[in-house]
């Protein structure tokens, strides 16, 4: 990202591009947690208007504010209801992995578009919908990783119940009242990088070769 304070246009120039990549790995996401909930029993999501590809319902104004101000933000999570679910701790672990399934997906989609029109994500460039395209892809990529990071309120931290056996029940609600707190931290201090980059450079890696071989 462009540093605001020494390219003030160039910044916001930037997030106008990054907007439309933001919007459709955020709404792509948050809508696999809706359908998987509906589909699984919960009626929540749908009366509650998440069952939706409009990306409004799924904005958070404050996510929005510090996406603008930091570079990074976040979505309204969707309310799932687990009282309505047959098996409440396998089907939340379902409804928690959909959202970064759907954001892989959209990623690997997006590559082949990307591909087809002759582009490269390597290379900066390339003409205004290829920017807007490789910003689709490398946001749905990172946000996906992201949300897989062991920690509540993220979807990885929400499949813990189901991965975990029922001795860890006490660390697991432990870990849910101060993982808001590490996950600040991890943010500010910018050690998500540590974690997100390597597993991202893999991930990056393992896509272009799935598409070279599909194409």
């Amino acid at each position: 990202m462009i540093d605001p304070f020494d390219d003030p246009a160039g910044y916001f120039s930037q997030l106008i591009l990054l907007a439309p990549a933001l919007l459709v790995a955020v709404t792509v996401h948050e809508f696999a947690h809706a359908v998987v909930a509906v589909r699984l029993g919960d009626p929540t999501p749908r009366r509650l208007g998440r069952l939706t590809l409009n990306p409004l319902p799924h904005i958070d104004p404050i996510g929005a504010i510090a996406f603008m101000l930091a570079g990074f933000g976040w979505a309204k999570p969707v309310p799932v209801n687990a009282g309505n679910l047959a098996h409440p701790v396998r089907d939340m672990a379902w409804v928690a992995v959909a959202g970064p399934l759907a954001n892989f997906t959209a990623a690997f989609l997006t590559l082949v578009i990307i591909r087809e029109l002759g582009g490269d994500v390597g290379r900066p460039g390339g003409g205004l919908l290829l920017v807007v395209l490789k910003g689709i892809y490398q946001f749905n990529l990172a946000l996906g990783i992201f949300n897989l990071i062991p920690l509540p309120p993220l979807d990885g931290g929400h499949f813990l119940p189901y991965l975990l056996p029922r001795a860890s029940r006490s660390f697991i609600h432990q870990l849910e009242q101060v993982g808001p707190f590490l996950l600040i931290l991890l943010l500010f201090t910018g050690g998500t990088r540590y974690i997100v980059l390597p597993i991202l450079n893999v991930a990056n890696a393992a896509l272009h070769s799935i598409v070279g071989l599909v194409l």
